[in-house]
């Protein structure tokens, strides 16, 4: 991976889940260098158990330098998908980056998988990537046609494709590998345009509201969102065409010469952490 100007100014991102969590610490990241976030994600109001709604993410957003647009979407919803992109474009001329990050999770195996919660997964992770990725690819060609380096980064796995990913919960790995099998596929399709789509995903688990909410999961054992938004940082600036790639936080981080990782523990001291799923 090669790292040319190191920037993001002026740049238009559109990130789903960006409300909080990954989504909004990439968002802030970006924001530090002057950028435009687009903020799509579904709350509004505030909800005890899920901090964060998009009004507060553009606060923050605008706070750390950027400029922010949040747009409560459903990004099951085509038609609201195609007009987040429409505002997007209005607001801030155009998109460069595509930031494909809402998840739905359910680590529930088949008994305890009913079918509107594989909907829901497969709804938000498989197709909502996919929509997402098609609704704002006319924007990133433009992009492309610009010389702006355009992206889609996606936050998945690697496909590893054994039984021992499947078998505790084949509902979440399938939706999640569906993201992944996006980053594969439109990698390929979108080279010629001079569109770079690559997967990013954390060596351990993740702080994250979503991941509080999990039966039995000790966050103090998880690293924090940063980690992830300072790695997506180094391949949102990388202009080498680097595509078709499956990143790991740590690994990328450790190749732009981080050796520092004790910044990113939820306890500091920590050197246990939860290993992530997906990777061998």
């Amino acid at each position: 991976m090669q790292t040319a100007p190191n920037t993001l100014k002026g740049k238009t991102l559109f990130i789903t889940g960006a409300s909080r969590g990954i989504g909004l610490a990439i968002a802030k990241r970006a924001a530090a260098d002057g950028a435009n976030i687009v903020i799509v994600a579904k709350t509004t109001e505030t909800n005890p158990k899920l901090p964060g709604t998009i009004y507060s993410a553009a606060a923050e957003i605008e706070a750390a330098g950027g400029r922010a647009l949040p747009l409560a979407v459903d990004i099951r919803d085509e038609a609201a998908v195609l007009e987040a992109v429409a505002k997007a474009v209005e607001t801030f001329g155009g998109i460069d980056i595509l930031v494909n990050n809402a998840s739905a999770i359910s680590l529930t195996n088949t008994e305890a998988t009913p079918m509107k919660r594989f909907d829901l997964m497969h709804g938000v992770n498989a197709r909502g990537t996919y929509l997402c990725t098609m609704a704002c690819l006319p924007e990133l060609k433009k992009s492309a046609e610009a010389g702006r380096n355009p992206q889609v980064l996606t936050m998945s796995p690697p496909l590893t494709m054994q039984t021992h990913w499947f078998q505790p919960h084949t509902a979440y790995t399938m939706a999640k590998y569906g993201m992944s099998m996006c980053t594969l596929g439109h990698a390929g399709e979108f080279k010629r345009h001079g569109i770079s789509v690559n997967s990013l995903w954390p060596r351990t688990a993740v702080a994250t509201a979503a991941m509080q909410m999990i039966p039995g999961m000790d966050v103090a054992l998880c690293r924090t969102p940063q980690i992830m938004a300072d790695a997506a940082y180094f391949v949102l600036t990388d202009t080498s065409g680097a595509t078709g790639n499956f990143y790991i936080d740590d690994a990328v981080l450790a190749a732009h010469g981080v050796t520092d990782f004790d910044r990113y523990a939820v306890t500091p001291g920590n050197r246990n952490f939860l290993p992530d799923l997906f990777l061998d």
